[in-house]
């Protein structure tokens, strides 16, 4: 058998040749971990058991229904109800479209649970109405990209369950967790948009009539009762998140092919295939990502983290000041779900010595891949707008900048405020 320090630095070293080398990242981590099973002497029958183990979660089973779910959204017209809506409410005021994108963003991503679903729906429709009213194309860009992120802050949250499976933490107190800090998210970006518009004299939208507001508040209520139904089901202990997820993909696909007509029955079967596929890469990348971090925690990587922070002498804010640094650096070249699954199974064990409360720490991890989402070169939802809109990805990266330095002040308070992020859920499910 390897000394510990040994598979450490085997493991650590193929790792990164396997990253350098462009392999997709649930290659990298299921082919370091299946090198080690052999170089350990342990059976390889033993990696198969310990996939088959991973996915015997019933949280984990919650990841494909809401990917299902935000696909279906995306497809079937209740993106555009739930713009109608947002558009009823604020089309007095000047640059209305760059609000109604915001709180759009915001009422997606609390059934979605995922931010390139929400900027792919919102951008779809919003950009090109922006452009026709004359907004300029980096601001029209900028504030789907931005706003988008609010997909996986705002609970239902994909991050959220991914956190949750790793860190073996409760879904429902994660997701009640990022409620205040996502609706301050909402409000910064909201202010700040109207100001822009105020600036830059952006139009105001024509008022509907009274006959006209009802007709589109009516139209939007199936969409509005799915997060409500869904919040109840969760909070309230009625369901699992992963019967709520079921629940949640079965509602969004009759309330799309049966109200808002978005796809007929037929074609949602269609629908349904591309977000399996969607939903089974995802599946993929968590199990390789497990065992890699079962056999991070066997070499005693985070045992020797541990050690070193204790032998330092460091103190919360330094180490939490350490990973926003590194987490901003790694979300320019990873995509948000590679950095959590590879980060969490060194960072969670640390958490505890330093009086860290994981529940604040997984809602810091979130905002981190919400700027990973955004940061050039590899912010996927930079690369989602640019592709619907054919528009240079530098007006796209020029439009976001606002919103970057705007989550990045989020980040920053919700860091070392953790009360916005856990004042609901200790008053909840009461204090740990």
């Amino acid at each position: 058998m390897l000394r510990s320090v040994d598979v450490t630095n085997v493991l650590l070293g193929l790792f990164f040749v396997f990253l350098a080398s462009g392999l997709p990242i649930f290659l990298v981590l299921g082919m370091t971990a299946l090198v080690l099973f052999w170089v350990d002497g342990q059976p390889l029958i033993s990696v198969a058991q310990k996939v088959v183990d991973q996915f015997n979660s019933d949280t984990l089973m919650a990841v494909p229904f809401f990917v299902i779910a935000a696909t279906f959204m995306q497809r079937g017209g209740v993106a555009a109800a739930l713009v109608d809506f947002a558009g009823a409410w604020t089309g007095r005021l000047r640059g209305s479209l760059g609000l109604v994108c915001v709180l759009g963003c915001a009422m997606f991503g609390a059934v979605s649970g995922s931010s390139v679903a929400t900027a792919l729906a919102m951008g779809t429709i919003l950009v090109p109405a922006m452009l026709s009213r004359n907004y300029e194309r980096p601001f029209a860009l900028g504030v789907v990209a931005g706003s988008g992120t609010l997909g996986i802050l705002i609970p239902p949250s994909l991050a959220m369950i991914l956190y949750a499976i790793i860190a073996e933490e409760s879904v429902p107190r994660l997701f009640i967790a990022g409620l205040v800090p996502g609706l301050i998210q909402t409000f910064i970006f909201a202010l700040y948009v109207m100001w822009y518009a105020h600036r830059h004299n952006y139009p105001r939208e024509k008022a509907l009539s009274r006959q006209e507001f009802i007709r589109v508040n009516l139209r939007a209520l199936p969409a509005l009762a799915v997060p409500v139904i869904i919040a109840v089901g969760i909070y309230g202990g009625v369901v699992t998140i992963s019967e709520a997820a079921a629940f949640a993909a079965v509602v969004v696909l009759i309330v799309s092919a049966s109200v808002y007509k978005g796809f007929t029955w037929r074609e949602s079967i269609g629908v349904m295939g591309d977000a399996m596929k969607s939903g089974a890469s995802i599946l993929v990348i968590v199990a390789t990502a497990l065992v890699f971090g079962h056999w991070m925690t066997e070499a005693g990587g985070p045992a020797r983290i541990v050690k070193f922070i204790v032998d330092n002498d460091f103190s919360a804010w330094q180490f939490l000041l350490a990973i926003n640094g590194i987490l901003l650096i790694m979300g320019m070249f990873l995509e948000g779900a590679s950095i959590m699954l590879i980060t969490l199974p060194l960072l969670v064990p640390v958490l505890k010595p330093l009086g860290i409360d994981p529940v604040h720490f997984a809602v810091i991890i979130v905002i981190n891949l919400e700027l990973a989402l955004v940061t050039p070169p590899v912010g996927l939802n930079l690369y989602v707008l640019s592709g619907i809109t054919k528009a240079p990805m530098s007006e796209a990266i020029k439009g976001v900048t606002p919103f970057i330095v705007l989550l990045i002040g989020l980040l920053l308070v919700v860091t070392y405020v953790p009360e916005l992020s856990l004042w609901l859920p200790n008053l909840v499910y009461g204090a740990r």
